[in-house]
């Protein structure tokens, strides 16, 4: 625990894609950054929900896993010596009378900053549970919400839970031959109609024609255990019917929970729990505050990574007034700016 505040010029609330795309444009124009998640390692969602499934409109990168995203990001934003503080949850956000801003965690950590960035993605998200009593004791070690290691469900007989695309990728996922294979697969939904994609919806069908796994309509409505460990489910039909499904592993998959938690506290102007922002330089209500990715809103908004990264760069640029008031900031590029160059660490090309 900090007793006396950190003095930065930056900090940026949210380590996901976004988040550390923004220590990097902030890098470029010389403003130091603190980076501060609630999650215990750097890459927010993509690393959280969905480590080792594949990102396909990354610009130049033709397909990444969410954690290749998150290393690469990593390696990038070296240059900067950002600090991280992570497992540590933004509690207070002030504005001071001298124009910065307190900002302290719910460890204790406190910060003098000239400038915020908020990129918090969905705000604190929850996996959305399973309500069956009693069932909850079996958290981490046979039922799961997300999955941080495939190979720990290989060999394995699943109950799959859920109509959205995570449920039927990982279904699909863990049928298909390979290292992950499970040994068997039935996926349980409380109705035939899906919010996945078409395409995994039919593969789906195809491989449950094939035998190669099971698709059963109902819901989970109690379990059977012994000696500690889940044996079988309960699962009642639409017929009224209640069935046995025995299993090793129990995976639901329905959706998260998006809650965001102290930022609603901030005084910030909010529009469906999102922040709202100028395109200009993403600012939000309160100048000095920033907010960037799946957290704000304006007209047009998309929520791409890809579209938070650009918002990071303009942020950067309307930031630097706030932490250099007196210097006048011009756009150089990478590919030929000496100064950049030596900000990166990186040799000058000389060019013939």
């Amino acid at each position: 625990m900090n007793t006396e505040p950190i003095q930065t010029d930056a900090v940026i609330v949210g380590a996901g894609p976004v988040g550390l795309f923004q220590v990097f444009e902030l890098g470029l124009l010389e403003i130091k950054a603190h980076i501060i998640d609630s999650l215990p390692v750097p890459g927010g969602q993509c690393v959280e929900l969905y480590p080792d499934k594949p990102i396909y409109d990354i610009p130049a990168v033709p397909v990444c896993t969410g954690q290749e995203l998150t290393d690469n990001l990593l390696k990038q934003i070296e240059p900067f010596g950002a600090t991280f503080h992570l497992g540590q949850e933004v509690t207070t956000l002030a504005k001071r009378e001298d124009g910065r801003f307190d900002v302290a965690t719910a460890k204790g950590t406190r910060f003098i900053s000239k400038t915020v960035f908020i990129a918090g993605g969905v705000g604190s998200f929850q996996p959305r549970t399973l309500k069956v009593d009693g069932l909850e004791k079996f958290d981490g070690t046979q039922l799961h919400y997300r999955v941080k290691n495939p190979a720990q469900f290989a060999g394995k007989n699943l109950v799959i839970v859920g109509g959205g695309d995570s449920a039927l990728d990982w279904a699909l996922n863990f049928v298909a031959d390979g290292p992950n294979k499970a040994e068997s697969v039935i996926l349980v939904h409380r109705r035939d109609g899906f919010r996945a994609a078409p395409a995994s919806v039919a593969k789906m069908k195809e491989l449950c024609e094939a035998y190669e796994m099971q698709f059963v309509v109902g819901q989970i409505t109690g379990f059977e255990e012994a000696e500690g460990r889940l044996q079988r489910l309960k699962l009642t039909g639409s017929d009224g019917v209640t069935r046995l499904l025995p299993l090793d592993m129990l995976l639901v998959f329905f959706g998260l929970s998006p809650k965001l938690g102290p930022i609603a506290e901030w005084g910030l102007g909010l529009d469906r729990k999102q922040i709202v922002v100028d395109t200009e330089k993403f600012e939000s209500s309160i100048p000095g505050i920033f907010a960037v990715g799946d957290i704000n809103t304006y007209p047009g908004k998309k929520k791409l990574i890809l579209s938070g990264f650009h918002e990071a760069a303009l942020a950067a640029f309307g930031a630097s007034p706030y932490v250099f008031p007196d210097k006048r900031v011009l756009l150089q590029y990478t590919t030929t700016s000496p100064k950049l160059h030596k900000v990166l660490g990186v040799e000058s090309p000389v060019f013939d």
